[in-house]
Parts: C-alpha cells; sequence; structure tokens
C-alpha cells in the first residue's frame, strides 16, 4: 500500500484500475503481478470526504465534477438521518459542491428500504426527524405509536424523554428495535453531540434487546446503494475518511476502497487495523486525475 506521497495520485490509478479495457495490471502483490477491474461505479461518504462541518475539503467540488462528467454511476453515501437529501444538497451547495438529489443515499433511506422488503407495508414508532419519517412514508410506512411493527431510532437534535420512554416500553411489548447506524456521537460548532449509538445504548440498557444497525460499518448499507446504482461490488470503489466504518463496510460489501485523511482516520492509525484500504490519498483531489481518466473512456 502507498502512503499519501505527491505520487500517491498517479499510484491510485495502477492500483485501482484505470483501464482501457476490461482489466488493468495492478503491479506486484507479494510477488505477484495483480490486475485490477474496471470501475464503473464510485461511492463516496460526505462528512470528512467532501465537507468538514460546512467547511468543503479542497478539491471536493472539482472530484464531484469531474465524476458527473464521467458518465459514471456514483452516490454519496451518510449515516446522518436527520436531513433528507434535498436537505443535504442544499447545504453541499452552501459549501459549493453541487451534488444533485437524486446522487445522496443517507442511513435513513436504507433503513427504509431494508425494512420495506423485510415486511412490506409495515408500521413504525420512530424517534427521528425529517429525513428519517420522509424515508419511512416514501416506501409505504405507516408512523404509529399503537402496536407498531418495529421502533426505529434515528438521529436527532431533540431527544426527549417522553418519546425514548414509549421507544422502551413499546420494545417491551414486543416491537422489534431498529436504528439507522451505531455512530456514538458527532461533531457541532460547539463541540460534541450524543447520537444514535449512545441513545441506543440507553435503549438497550432498559430493555435487554439490542437493536439491528442497518448503516456503516452494516455492509447492507453499501448493498442498498449498488441495488439503487443497479451496481456491481467488483466495478465499485468506496471513498472514505474512517477505517472503522466506510473502510471496513465496503470491504465487505467486496469494494475497492480509498481511505482519504481528511477526516477521521489519520495516516499513521491505519497500521492498526487488521484490514487495510486498497489505496490511502490525502484527500479525493488526488482522484480526481483517474476520475478524468475513465471520462475519456465510454462505461461497460
Amino acid at each position: 500500500m502507498s502512503g499519501t506521497s505527491s505520487g500517491a495520485a498517479g499510484r491510485t490509478v495502477a492500483e485501482l484500475g484505470a483501464d482501457t479495457g476490461a482489466t488493468v495490471a495492478a503491479g506486484q502483490h507479494n510477488g505477484r503481478m495483480t490486475t485490477a477491474p474496471r470501475i464503473d461505479t464510485w461511492l463516496t461518504d460526505m462528512d470528512g470526504v467532501l465537507v468538514n462541518e460546512e467547511d468543503p475539503i479542497p478539491g471536493a467540488a472539482d472530484f464531484i465534477e469531474v465524476l458527473k462528467d464521467s458518465g459514471r454511476g456514483f452516490l454519496v453515501l451518510t449515516n446522518n438521518s436527520i436531513f433528507t437529501p434535498r436537505d443535504l444538497r442544499a447545504r453541499l451547495l452552501r459549501s459549493g459542491i453541487d451534488v444533485p438529489e437524486d446522487a445522496i443515499w443517507t442511513s435513513a433511506m436504507a433503513t427504509a428500504r431494508f425494512l420495506s422488503e423485510q415486511r412490506p407495508g409495515g408500521t413504525a414508532f420512530v424517534v427521528g426527524e425529517s429525513g428519517l419519517t420522509t424515508a419511512m412514508h416514501d416506501v409505504g410506512y405507516v408512523l404509529s405509536d399503537r402496536d407498531p411493527d418495529y421502533v426505529v431510532l434515528g438521529e436527532t437534535r431533540t431527544y426527549s424523554f417522553e418519546s425514548i420512554t414509549k421507544a422502551i416500553r413499546l420494545i417491551e411489548g414486543g416491537a422489534r428495535f431498529i436504528a439507522t447506524n451505531p455512530d456514538p456521537n458527532g461533531p457541532s460548532a460547539a463541540g460534541t453531540l450524543p447520537a444514535t449509538g449512545s441513545v441506543a445504548a440507553l435503549i438497550s440498557t432498559a430493555t435487554g434487546r439490542k437493536p439491528y444497525f442497518v448503516g456503516k460499518p452494516n455492509p447492507l448499507m453499501m448493498r442498498s446503494a449498488l441495488n439503487r446504482l443497479e451496481a456491481h461490488s467488483e466495478t465499485t470503489v468506496m471513498v472514505g475518511d474512517r477505517m472503522d466504518t466506510d473502510i471496513v463496510s465496503g470491504l465487505e460489501a467486496g469494494l475497492r476502497t480509498v481511505l482519504v485523511t481528511t477526516g477521521s482516520t489519520r495516516p499513521d492509525d491505519v497500521e492498526y487495523f487488521p484490514y487495510r484500504p486498497t489505496q490511502v490519498v490525502t484527500s479525493v483531489a488526488d482522484l480526481i486525475p483517474l476520475v478524468a481518466e475513465l471520462a475519456s473512456r465510454p462505461a461497460e
């Protein structure tokens, strides 16, 4: 694996597979010449990859533009279940990054799709905000606190003792416990905020029931994104900033993975994990030459 030197972009082209045909030589691995399949699809995390809070990461806007020009399918993924894709598009636009609304995939959307496949037309008591409730309505779910099929926990800035107590009692009464993601905390301008994972732990302690988490690092999040794009894992690359969510879920879903060092995981931390990304680069700016190269060739 290469580091994040000035030659990172060139090595990314070699290792990830900027090919002229079906495959490309990817260099030496344990003394053997390896090949990499073509790249038809890109998945990328949002926070830490494209933006840090409201600040755009250098190269992110150009990366999205070259993705749009490439003719390859792509989705921006986020574990944030608070906002709808329209909200997130507006947020990114304020940062100068123009992502189409239909190119955003949230843990709320993945959760709603999962439940619609498990129990079509079901009912749920939802602790969350518009991103989650809208996604649930979009798949035909009815939101109810009367004997629901599921309690669905998402992120919110207004957790209330009343709603958490209601969730606990419904789970004790037989409702199945689902959560959008296991993130224990999140950042804010004022400091750390408790997130879905922390509240899920509170409910689990009270009920003795653990939730099924749909979002990253569950590879189901990646699979649902691939299904949305009608894409295949072997020709898809996942770009993320966290080894313990983005990279491991991409790996377990069979994707090639790129770690950028503009977010949570620092370059020196990579060696402590028992798995590795396909490539480590400084930022998404290092991937622009590869995507631009692909743009000159028709997608297969």
